[in-house]
């Protein structure tokens, strides 16, 4: 996959390069430090996925996607920014992903690899990349929630829980994780935790959910400290206080 990395701070740019050396199948293409750069590299490189900066001086990186929703070839966007205030803005231009800085490379890794099934689904269109590797676990007495509608400009978009890979916090919103892209909604984490089915999506930190059959992998590291490694490449923290649920819900204790 060719990248190009588009931010206004030399040690943001420095920051993903290091990213990207330690990702598989990934080849940096080039940099651009201002929105009218990026737009520029875009059309001569014609990288497979870019991974932008949305305030920057000259066009903004949701003016510049905005700008690619008319041309012929238009790579994966992926935004990397510290404000949430743009996502509502991002993902109704079909990014990919929204990652908050600082930067961490799993998160940049995750984002690759739907980047990548993104563009998989588009020259496979008959394969579906939301519910692969999904399965919906049979609910108990209690009714939980099966799908979201997530607010558009235009109108709502049915998200399925049994889509949902991951949930992140961010600030007064939910970042709705799925295969292919994140939908950003407005909820705490205790009314979601209210309303998910938690032998799909367990609550592992005050901040996060995480579907159970997608977790590969859990570090320990004392008796309460615990990472969870995902299908994804995510690496998710457990909060003490939700350690024995995680343990119980994976079956570590048996």
């Amino acid at each position: 996959m060719r990248v190009l990395i588009v931010d206004d701070e030399p040690l943001a740019l420095e920051r993903l390069r290091a990213c990207l050396e330690g990702a598989p199948g990934v080849e940096l293409v080039g940099s651009a430090s201002d929105g009218d750069e990026a737009q520029q590299r875009i059309a001569e490189l014609k990288p497979d996925l870019v991974l932008l900066d949305i305030q920057m001086p000259g066009r903004s990186g949701i003016a510049v996607t905005r700008a690619l929703a008319g041309a012929r070839f238009r790579p994966e966007i992926v935004f990397v920014t510290a404000f949430t205030d743009f996502a509502l803005d991002a993902f109704e231009l079909e990014a990919a992903d929204y990652i908050l800085k600082p930067v961490r490379f799993d998160r940049v890794l995750e984002a690759i690899r739907r980047a990548r099934r993104r563009l998989h689904a588009a020259s496979h269109p008959e394969v579906s990349v939301e519910t692969a590797g999904t399965t919906a676990a049979a609910s108990g007495a209690r009714a939980y929630d099966d799908a979201f509608w997530i607010k558009q400009r235009d109108g709502f978009l049915r998200v399925d829980v049994a889509q949902i890979r991951r949930v992140e916090a961010a600030r007064d919103y939910a970042l709705l994780h799925t295969a292919s892209r994140t939908h950003i909604m407005r909820s705490t984490m205790g009314e979601l935790e209210r309303r998910l089915d938690p032998a799909q999506l367990v609550r592992v930190h005050r901040s996060a959910f995480v579907r159970v059959d997608l977790v590969r992998r859990v570090e320990r590291n004392g008796r309460n400290l615990m990472r969870l490694h995902t299908e994804d490449g995510a690496m998710v923290e457990v909060g003490a206080s939700y350690a024995a649920r995680v343990s119980a819900a994976l079956n570590l204790d048996r």
